[in-house]
């Protein structure tokens, strides 16, 4: 099996474009599939410079319905229309960060190999879809600020349009997800109640990133932040994480959860 950080916010290649944005190229014995698509065509680009053929793809995993995770479907469905494009129904609904719109394009609402569950998924003995994520441990203040749309109704987002991908290759399971809105830990939980053990390894975002006009780290960021990283080194997972995780909260967790936490960049080649 073969993952490769297509698209992230970091770069150590000044010909691999970094975006705010996560795209992950996996090829296993079965499929070529990506795991989100980043927030423009950057992805286009890093896979030429990466020798990765996005017309021989053949599944497009949508971890939930934010822009900076779908924004590469539209330009690469120009060129490969035959991938199938798996998201949850709720995806589509519209999606804000405050008042600023955050949701995926809605041409995409419109491509003929979109298609939309609703809950779990089994795609073959490799591939397995997650979703109906439930508890609140640690969970990322940022969310507070999130919504939907539902019925012209805006309601604060309950991220039911998050779902997360488990790959089983030989006697390791890899779990991937795009921003944990639903919080790490929870997401850990809902694993375990399918598969009865933890992951091998997880690939995922902690949100927990401060932007713009956020302000500072609080308190109580920082103690949810610590707190997430003391119950992740009780595992024997190995974590890579990047993107909405922010590098103050990175940092923070690395201290205490050292080799099993590994910093992700654009263009990373992980196995």
């Amino acid at each position: 099996m073969e993952i490769i950080t297509l698209v992230e916010n970091e770069q150590k290649n000044k010909n691999i474009l970094a975006e705010h944005g996560l795209s992950l190229y996996v090829e296993t014995s079965k499929h070529k599939l990506l795991m989100d698509t980043g927030r423009t065509d950057a992805i286009i680009k890093n896979a030429s410079e990466l020798d990765i053929d996005l017309t021989a793809v053949d599944t497009i995993i949508l971890s939930h319905g934010h822009y900076d995770h779908s924004g590469g479907i539209i330009p690469i469905s120009k060129i490969n229309n035959h991938a199938k494009i798996i998201m949850q129904s709720s995806a589509v609904l519209p999606h804000y960060s405050n008042e600023k719109f955050i949701g995926i394009d809605s041409a995409i609402s419109d491509l003929p190999n979109l298609q939309l569950i609703d809950g779990n998924l089994n795609i073959d003995e490799e591939l397995f879809i997650f979703s109906g994520i439930s508890g609140r441990k640690c969970f990322p203040d940022g969310n507070l600020k999130l919504f939907s749309v539902i019925n012209g109704v805006k309601v604060q987002d309950d991220f039911s349009h998050e779902q997360c991908l488990v790959i089983s290759d030989n006697d390791k399971k890899w779990l991937l997800s795009g921003c944990a809105h639903n919080g790490i830990i929870n997401i850990l939980d809902r694993y375990k109640e399918i598969f009865n053990d933890m992951p091998d390894y997880v690939i995922t975002g902690f949100h927990m990133m401060k932007r713009e006009g956020d302000g500072e780290y609080t308190d109580k960021d920082i103690a949810v932040i610590k707190e997430t990283a003391h119950e992740l080194i009780k595992t024997n997972t190995i974590f890579y994480s990047g993107h909405c995780t922010g590098n103050f909260a990175f940092d923070t967790m690395k201290e205490i959860m050292g080799d099993h936490l590994v910093q992700l960049y654009s263009g990373k080649r992980i196995i």
